[in-house]
């Protein structure tokens, strides 16, 4: 998929004019930042054909009676390579490369797993790239993860013999910089091999298994020392998530505790990434600290609430020695006086505090986010799945509703997947307890015919996504949200798949949106702007919103409607980026939490947590009420929580 959603680039480094030395100098290994995925995907996959094509050349040239050589390919599995491999297949499909003289090695496997598990790695590499080239099976070299325990050591051992020769690998890596399965502590003279997974390693994995209790505890993989023998490796990650273990592996030390940064020591190694992925490097998080910059106004907050961090004074309060003696003398000698500075910043970032998001009817809006006319206007919110908005963007939503504007909301998918069996029942229980149809037995029945792995019934699924549709109903309506015009489930096909793994956006799903926007007719449109894995949900949703707006680009509607992007439950937008600031008082902040509360399928037991075991609501309050602090501490007025937002159009 060809990503439409980036964030407009606002100032920065001045690369046309630096030396590539100077603009490269924090960092270890040779690094490429692409604008989306798709242009890095597009990098890759002409390096490889490339290679392959350079190689079968040489190949022609030799005698006739030399027995002609594999291209040699080292392949991962995952998120990361999917655009890759679509694209690769693309290609094949065109005529444009054969993988007929091709051998592959997968990086791992998980232990013990049979190749026809749907989460196996020699299923989904087969079902996402070899299953759709010319490859021969002969030369398609995957760890088995079925050999038998008292087997496993020689197997790796004889498995690790036969990479003896790699052209070229392609990998990318885990948060905590695990290559393959090679965990944090591994070492740099480690080869193939069977591994224990980590806890937290098997909790990422374990949506795919559905529950942590059907993941695998071992798996088989490549050791740090069989990567390092490919004559040349690409490392390839993209969205924000991959940020703070690429500034480590790209800038930071050699360790044992981010396997990946033992990279730096191969001879031949290139990192391939996202301008989200990059987000933490020198060169883009801090700029000014690398080469000369353009100053804009946005570029110019941006250094300014980082000064403000490292002095650890407000605005108003730096002085000229601050600047100098941060590398900041560029921004004076561009945008003159220290004191002028400060004030035009600290009058930037006040006029993005509104407490009307909508528009202040019949006030000056010269210096507002949102124009006062037209009042009221119609707002579409827009969440990917059903609980996003309240988490989001909650006291922003009472606010729009409360200030008479009239609020539609779209749920983007049915969420259906992240609902317990056991909540299923207690559901199905209380129906029976109430006197309506006693179902509870059929359901019990169909919940224990599920199968390890495979997708769930989906009678099963449509009970799960009545829950979630009946609890974000529940929660407009503590907000004075009329749920039966002004609320609407789009249950977009690509989320349908049964599993964790999403199917691919379609105009079918864009289809959908613009149905929706040409009926609502927006002057306001709020979303989900997760700068994340480019296949995650979040981002797909984004995908497809972004389709609808280019498809309704002609309708005259669309010239009076502005975009505003929210983040998810994780992440929040750096103050340098933010157009608009809503602050909460302590009573919508309790309205809000009590909202979310509805969302009682997620309580207490979040499905899919990660790393971070708080609940939603205390999430999003402890994540407002920082930014709240982040303002204070800037020398804006107190408040107890803010919620921000960027302006896409």
């Amino acid at each position: 998929m060809n990503s439409k959603y980036s964030l407009p680039r606002d100032g920065g480094l001045i690369t046309s004019s630096a030396p590539r030395d100077i603009i490269h100098r924090y960092e270890k290994i040779r690094t490429l930042v692409y604008e989306s995925e798709y242009q890095g995907v597009q990098y890759v996959a002409d390096l490889i054909v490339r290679m392959i094509l350079k190689h079968e050349e040489e190949n022609c040239s030799c005698e006739i009676y030399d027995e002609p050589q594999l291209f040699v390919l080292g392949l991962t599995t995952g998120r990361t390579p999917l655009g890759l491999y679509r694209e690769l297949v693309r290609r094949h499909r065109q005529g444009l490369v054969s993988f007929r003289n091709v051998a592959v090695y997968s990086l791992d496997e998980f232990y013990p797993i049979r190749s026809s598990e749907q989460q196996s790695r020699n299923y989904r590499i087969h079902e996402e790239f070899l299953n759709h080239i010319d490859i021969q099976p002969e030369n398609i070299h995957i760890p088995d993860g079925t050999v038998p325990e008292e087997s496993i050591s020689a197997y790796c051992a004889s498995f690790d013999q036969s990479v003896r020769r790699i052209d070229l690998m392609i990998i990318g890596m885990g948060e905590q910089g695990q290559i393959g399965f090679n965990e944090p502590g591994s070492y740099a003279k480690s080869r193939t091999r069977l591994v224990q997974l980590t806890h937290n390693s098997r909790k990422v994995q374990s949506p795919a298994f559905f529950g942590l209790e059907n993941t695998p505890k071992m798996a088989v993989t490549m050791g740090i020392d069989t990567v390092m023998r490919a004559d040349r490796i690409v490392l390839m990650a993209w969205g924000e998530e991959k940020a703070d273990v690429v500034q480590k592996v790209v800038e930071g030390a050699v360790t044992d505790q981010v396997p990946a940064s033992h990279l730096q020591e191969h001879h031949d190694i290139e990192v391939v990434i996202d301008e989200h992925a990059a987000g933490l490097l020198t060169r883009e998080q801090t700029p000014w600290l690398v080469g000369p910059c353009l100053w804009t106004p946005k570029f110019i907050r941006k250094a300014v609430v980082w000064l403000c961090g490292v002095v650890q004074k407000p605005i108003l309060k730096l002085t000229y020695k601050d600047y100098l003696e941060n590398s900041l003398g560029g921004l004076l000698e561009s945008a003159g006086a220290y004191d002028r500075i400060n004030i035009e910043v600290f009058n930037d970032l006040q006029h993005t505090i509104t407490g009307w998001p909508g528009g202040k009817p019949d006030a000056d809006d010269s210096t507002r986010p949102a124009p006062s006319a037209p009042y009221p206007k119609r707002i579409l919110i827009f969440s990917p799945h059903p609980d996003d908005d309240v988490i989001s963007m909650g006291g922003t939503f009472i606010r729009l509703v409360q200030q008479g504007h009239d609020v539609h909301v779209a749920y983007q998918t049915s969420g259906n997947v992240a609902v317990h069996d056991d909540v299923v029942l207690q559901n199905i229980d209380t129906a029976r307890e109430l006197g309506m149809e006693d179902r509870y037995d059929e359901v019990r029945r169909l919940i224990a015919s599920k199968q390890k792995g495979e997708p769930e019934p989906r009678e099963l699924l449509d009970i799960k996504g009545a829950i979630r549709r009946a609890e974000a109903k529940a929660a407009c309506r503590s907000f004075g949200l009329n749920d039966q015009t002004n609320v609407h489930f789009l249950n977009l096909p690509f989320y349908e798949t049964g599993g964790i793994k999403k199917g691919q956006l379609t105009a079918c799903d864009i289809r959908i949106i613009v149905d929706l926007l040409r009926r609502i007719r927006p002057h306001q449109i709020y979303a989900a702007g997760d700068l994340s894995d480019p296949h995650g949900t979040h981002r797909t949703c984004m995908e497809a919103l972004l389709g609808a707006i280019e498809e309704v680009r002609g309708d005259a509607w669309l010239g009076e409607c502005h975009l505003w992007l929210y983040r998810g439950a994780w992440q929040e937008w750096d103050l340098g980026m933010v157009d608009m600031a809503v602050p909460l008082s302590p009573d919508e902040m309790i309205m809000k939490r009590h909202a979310i509360y509805r969302h009682l399928s997620q309580k207490d037991i979040v499905p899919f947590p990660g790393a971070d075991n708080r609940e939603f609501w205390q999430r999003a309050e402890e994540r407002t009420q920082h930014t709240a602090r982040l303002y204070d501490r800037l020398g804006m007025a107190e408040y107890q929580a803010i919620e921000v937002f960027v302006k896409m159009m």
